[in-house]
This record gives structure tokens, C-alpha cells and sequence, in this order.
């Protein structure tokens, strides 16, 4: 049986680093991403907020919403999803009640314009320097979250967490929102890296997934070649297709300076293991 599932790209990794920077938004040049993806058969791009430049970002701006609309009727590729890693440097739960009400304020702006753009996810991360470190920060998240999740339901916009914490910890986390619009992304590699059992992480909370990165990693290590690594993949696309998963999936595997060759090496390994004729 075939799904309706998008494939995508997360944004820079088709073009030569930023600054020298594994992830970021390309400044001056994203756009030169778009015809790059439609070349490679890619639905979408996962957009990044970077704290740095914010505002730079089109996607804080109304005339670079502009823009990206343009291009994705251009090209057919579309940002239906963005990766806020804004986040991680000033997390929503953030002690300081200045940094955590400015970045909700940053929140409430992107979604108004994720709105504009269509966008279904906006990916918040809760790893790194941003985890939820304790039942403390759960809590001013959980509070600063249940405001925000009005408006993402006016806007039809999931608010997607993406954390560090162990299965049934972050299921208990999730029971404490009340609306449908705070779901969960889940990246393949950061649980191979952390040791998570995918099966038990998706019997926690598997239908609250709503948007997939895809990346290989070793066991408390770095990214690698997807195939290479410790990422459980099998396991994973099995116990994800008992749950009717229809969501996107974004390509956030490893990357060099350059970015689009070995991208293109990765992407034919993934879509001929379990992507094509079974999931896209």
C-alpha cells in the first residue's frame, strides 16, 4: 500500500555551508536551493530560523514571505515545514522571563507567516543547549506552549517538540498539553545516538508524530553516512508503518562543505531501502 507522504530536504544541505556552519539558514543565497531540490525530484524544503540574522530570514519578513511563495510556485518545491532552531539558543523556557517572552513573541510572528506559506510544522527543539533539563523548564514550557497553541490552531500549524528526553518522560510531557497542535518530531539518528529503542518510542507516542528527519548517527556520536551508523531502520519505517504515518520526511542527513554530492549518495540509499513505491 502506497502513502501520500512528501520527501524533503533540510534547507542548506544542497548548497556549500554558510559561514562554515553545519546548519544554517544561507544568507544571500538560499534561493538558489529551490531549483537544486526540484532537479532531485524533493517535494519540499525544511526552512530554518536561525537565531543569529533572525531577521534577515525571510520568513520573519512579509516581502520574503513573498518571495518564497514565488519561488515555490516557480519550482513546485514547497516550505511546509520549519526547523526554529531560534529555539535552542533562546528557548521558550528559557529562565530569564525576558529571553522566553521575546522568543514566544518571535513564535507568534512565525506563525502568523507560516500561515500565509502553508506550513503544517514548526519544528521546536529541546536538545542541546535548549533540553528540558528538569520538571522546572518542563513546566515553563508547558505554560508559555498552551498559550501559543491557540494560535496554532487558528493557523492549522502543528507546534512539532523535538527533545532529548527518554519515552516515557516525553509521553508524560505531551499528556500535559491539551490541544492536538503539540505533536512531536522525531529524529531517527538523535534517538540511535541517545540508545532509544524506536518500537518503545513509538508505542509512547507514535501517533503524535507529525514530521520525520531522517539522519544515521552512532551511539553517542556525530552524524555519518546514512547505512552506517547505529540508526535502526528497519525497525523504525516497520513499527512506523503499523501507525499510518502520512507525514513529510526530511532528508538531515550527514553533510560536507559541499553539500549536494554526497546528499545525492544518501538520498538514493534511503529512497531504494524504504521510501520508494512503499512510502512516497
Amino acid at each position: 500500500m502506497t502513502r501520500s507522504n512528501v520527501l524533503g530536504v533540510m534547507e542548506g544541505r544542497l548548497l556549500p555551508k554558510y559561514r562554515g556552519r553545519y546548519q544554517a539558514h544561507p544568507v544571500g543565497y538560499w534561493q538558489q536551493e529551490f531549483p537544486i531540490a526540484k532537479e532531485l525530484g524533493l517535494d519540499c524544503i525544511e526552512f530554518i530560523l536561525d537565531y543569529n540574522d533572525c531577521e534577515l530570514n525571510p520568513l520573519l519578513r512579509p516581502d520574503g514571505v513573498d518571495e518564497l511563495l514565488q519561488l515555490c510556485e516557480e519550482t513546485g518545491v514547497q516550505v511546509r515545514t520549519i526547523c526554529a532552531d531560534y529555539f535552542m539558543e533562546a528557548p521558550l523556557h528559557a529562565p530569564d522571563e525576558y529571553v522566553a517572552g521575546h522568543s514566544e513573541a518571535i513564535l507568534r510572528r512565525l506563525l502568523d507567516h507560516a500561515r500565509r506559506l502553508g506550513v503544517t510544522d514548526i519544528v521546536i527543539p529541546c536538545v542541546d543547549q535548549s533540553s528540558l533539563s528538569d520538571a522546572v523548564a518542563r513546566g515553563r514550557l508547558v505554560e508559555k506552549l498552551r498559550r501559543v497553541a491557540v494560535e496554532a490552531d487558528r493557523a492549522c500549524v502543528n507546534l512539532a517538540l523535538e527533545t532529548d528526553l527518554a519515552p516515557q518522560p516525553f509521553a508524560e510531557l505531551l499528556e500535559r498539553f491539551d490541544s492536538p497542535r503539540v505533536t512531536v518530531n522525531y529524529d531517527i539518528g538523535n534517538s540511535a545516538a541517545l540508545g532509544f529503542e524506536p518500537t518503545e518510542e513509538l508505542a509512547c507516542y507514535g501517533k503524535r508524530i507529525s514530521d520525520v528527519h531522517i539522519k544515521d548517527r552512532v551511539l553517542g556520536g556525530g552524524s555519518v553516512v546514512l547505512g552506517t551508523g547505529d540508526t535502526q531502520f528497519d525497525r523504525f519505517f516497520s513499527a512506523l508503518g503499523r501507525l499510518g504515518y502520512a507525514g513529510p520526511f526530511i532528508m538531515q542527513a550527514y553533510r560536507d562543505d559541499d553539500g549536494v554530492a554526497v546528499f545525492r549518495q544518501q538520498l538514493a540509499w534511503i529512497r531504494e531501502r524504504y521510501l520508494d513505491g512503499v512510502w512516497i
